[in-house]
């Protein structure tokens, strides 16, 4: 090596160890620094300030549209984890949330989280009743004061979902008391539709291959006694809305029996109540059960939707304009149903969406029970659930 090569090379070493040197106490001091500080080293390095520069002018990945059917699809993920199809304890396809602005209607219900039922009755082999007397006393009298405390209201009478929200202004006393929910009788035309969302919901003693010993049947029940005891006219779907080639598929129940009940509201314009009968799940070692009469009977709850969300506010795309009145018609129900017949009713559940009630003011989702009740108990249930309809119905 000459020695001018040698020259050079100890020049490089030397430019080497200065740069080094020179960049070393910086290291230091940006380790001991918070994050804010340690950014300006970003900017002595040339390479990190160009990679740096370059991913901001990356353009994302993902546009406004696709980033929101990701959230959507979170969402409907993290609601199927929360959310309880009302076949629990039968050995049925688990049932996924509908995306709703794809779909336009929800498809599963809530468990619900509440006090522990009243202790069962011991069962007995009695036919079902199908009649309660039309004449009774109340059982409890609860004082109209009291209604007018929103905090008793709201503790007593309801079981508000963590996905929606309510107010004092819609719940209140005057707000439910007060609106006129009855309905003067006709005979000469059906005043009343039933129908089921879910035909295939069944209870522990149901027959395989039997809708009559499943919540069609206990429909059957229900209309039986509203023709029979109290004349109304009754049209009782019994259209399996939940299966899909031969397979239970809740995913559209919702959707197919509106398009189903729109049709039959066009064609009978006189039905102004539309009752969408179902039985909720709930954990094995609950048994929804009291007793009425003597007799075994599986315990009710109403189902509201107020189609608002606590996160995001009112869920626009499902509108409801008889909301105000879906809540009066419950809740009378409800106080009647607690007057008369103490431990029939569940509280009402207070959830985030529609359920189809925007159909009629007179729209109810009512819970018979849950899949270890047995077929007679749900269908005893029908008798008083009859009695508070009428009594409201006339305005008593």
């Amino acid at each position: 090596m000459t020695k001018s090569q040698k020259a050079i090379c100890m020049f490089l070493c030397l430019c080497m160890f200065v740069g080094f040197a020179a960049y070393l106490p910086v290291f230091f001091w940006a380790s001991q620094k918070p994050e804010r500080e340690s950014g300006i080293l970003a900017q002595m390095l040339p390479l990190m300030t160009y990679c740096k520069t370059k991913s901001a002018m990356e353009p994302l990945t993902e546009d406004e549209r696709t980033y929101t059917a990701i959230v959507e699809a979170n969402q409907a993920y993290l609601a199927q984890q929360v959310i309880g199809e009302n076949d629990r304890g039968q050995e049925e396809t688990a049932e996924s949330l509908e995306t709703p602005e794809e779909q336009g209607e929800e498809s599963a219900q809530e468990i619900v989280q509440e006090p522990e039922p009243t202790p069962a009755p011991q069962q007995t082999e009695e036919t079902v009743s199908q009649s309660t007397p039309t004449q009774r006393s109340p059982a409890v009298e609860i004082a109209r004061e009291k209604l007018e405390d929103y905090e008793y209201l709201i503790d007593n009478f309801f079981i508000v979902d963590a996905n929606t929200a309510t107010n004092s202004d819609q719940i209140s006393a005057s707000a439910l008391l007060d609106k006129d929910m009855s309905l003067p009788q006709d005979t000469a035309a059906p005043q009343i539709l039933i129908y089921h969302s879910h035909s295939q919901e069944t209870y522990a003693d149901s027959v395989a291959g039997d809708p009559g010993t499943s919540i069609v049947g206990v429909g059957d029940t229900l209309v039986s006694i509203l023709q029979e005891t109290y004349g109304y006219g009754v049209i009782h779907v019994t259209d399996s809305f939940d299966v899909v080639n031969g397979e239970i598929d809740r995913s559209g129940a919702y959707d197919y029996s509106r398009a189903k009940v729109e049709q039959l509201l066009a064609e009978n314009p006189s039905v102004q109540v539309t009752i969408d009968l179902h039985r909720d799940g709930v954990p094995e070692d609950r048994h929804l059960v009291t007793e009425v009469d003597g007799k075994p009977t599986a315990q009710i709850m109403f189902f509201n939707g107020l189609s608002y969300s606590a996160k995001n506010g009112n869920i626009e795309y499902l509108p409801n304009p008889n909301i105000a009145e879906n809540l009066a018609f419950s809740f009378q129900l409800q106080l009647a149903s607690a007057q008369y017949f103490p431990g029939f009713n569940r509280p009402i559940y207070l959830s985030s969406l529609r359920y189809n009630l925007h159909l009629r003011p007179r729209a109810l989702l009512i819970e018979v029970g849950a899949q270890n009740n047995t077929v007679e108990e749900a269908r005893n249930a029908m008798a008083p659930l009859a009695w508070i309809l009428n009594k409201v119905l006339k305005g008593e």
